[in-house]
């Protein structure tokens, strides 16, 4: 006999047993090769199944219990240590077969290069799909110190991909001079310093596209979410961060995938980053799972 796993940490909160009949898949990005600065968002995805079991089942915010929609914790994507091109090529191939299956993917990083193998894997399926990119830094260098495969270029290659038309960023409040240019001459949508004002002005222009979601913890000022690895001063609120969540879930946009990266609870002694972390989790299952 074993005890029920969707208790127990291990999983996140109200995990199903098995992944057949779930619609949305949960998965872990142990990965922190690339880090510039603090390491350790390799640890993120289990603390933020640990700090889950904290969770109420019933969000006010969406107005559902947990049970209403059926999700599966798959853990964390083996990856091997130290190699970001095997790495990438791993979540790659993991979040194919999970899109392959129909069911909607759910990333928890790790660190932010881990999204970029999940957008070239969704835009397989979705090639009309748009980011909604919420962040404390633009990513959108093109290397980093000589290095192509980093946690500050994801975006940047976004762009390449799917076109800078289609990429807004939100919260944006660092970044080298060039990337700012390069927001501004290419085409992207970037609001700097605030997420829900600008996103409610820009998901409108969304309606009825299919988008993928990729949200930075560090998004929020460190007095919030201390536990990340490059935390930047004057960032918003969790209570702001949650209304953005409710925003994109009560639009006209199709969430067709999302994630939550750059946790590193070694720097939060008190956790408030994963507690954080894993109710933002919860209202992104109940707001963008259909």
């Amino acid at each position: 006999m074993r005890f029920d796993d969707a208790y127990s940490g291990k999983v996140f909160i109200m995990s199903r047993p098995d992944s057949e009949e779930a619609k949305a898949i949960i998965y872990g990005m142990p990965m922190d090769w690339t880090v510039s600065f603090r390491p350790g968002s390799r640890f993120g995805p289990n603390r933020i199944r640990e700090a889950s079991i904290g969770l109420e089942e019933y969000s006010p915010y969406m107005d559902k219990h947990m049970e209403e929609v059926a999700y599966f914790d798959a853990g964390d994507i083996p990856l091997p240590f130290g190699n970001p091109q095997r790495s990438l090529d791993a979540i790659h191939a993991y979040v194919k077969r999970i899109l392959d299956q129909g069911k909607y993917p759910l990333g928890l990083g790790g660190e932010h290069l881990a999204t970029w193998p999940v957008i070239q894997a969704v835009h397989e399926k979705y090639p009309d799909m748009a980011l909604i990119h919420i962040d404390a830094h633009a990513d959108l260098r093109e290397e980093y110190e000589g290095e192509e495969l980093s946690h500050s270029t994801p975006v940047r290659k976004a762009c390449k991909l799917i076109g800078p038309e289609n990429v807004y960023s939100f919260g944006i409040r660092s970044g080298m001079r060039e990337e700012f240019q390069y927001a501004k001459e290419s085409g992207m949508y970037m609001a700097r310093y605030e997420v829900a004002k600008p996103l409610r002005e820009v998901l409108p222009k969304l309606a009825g596209r299919n988008v993928y979601v990729t949200i930075d913890i560090d998004v929020l000022d460190p007095a919030f979410a201390p536990g990340t690895g490059t935390a930047e001063a004057g960032g918003i609120s969790s209570k702001e961060l949650l209304e953005a969540i409710q925003l994109i879930a009560e639009s006209d946009v199709n969430v067709i995938g999302s994630d939550l990266v750059e946790v590193a609870p070694v720097y939060d002694p008190t956790e408030q980053t994963v507690i954080a972390a894993s109710k933002f989790v919860r209202e992104m299952l109940l707001g963008w799972v259909k």
